[in-house]
């Protein structure tokens, strides 16, 4: 497992905690609303991480101008 997967289940599990609280989530759809919880999270970490674009590419490569 990826580190950053293992904070993504623990940010959801805290939002599915409070969602209990709340009322919002029973053992009844507890599946269906930790995946949501989850995947969603993990969408928007993903989409928002930015692209190194100094991969394999040597300092003062000429195609840097």
């Amino acid at each position: 497992m990826h580190p950053d997967d293992e904070k993504i289940l623990r940010m959801s599990k805290e939002i599915i905690v409070k969602f209990i609280e709340m009322g919002r989530v029973s053992p009844s759809n507890f599946d269906d609303n930790f995946r949501s919880v989850f995947w969603t999270l993990k969408d928007t970490l993903v989409s928002a991480q930015i692209p190194r674009l100094d991969i394999d590419k040597p300092a003062g490569d000429p195609s840097d101008v």
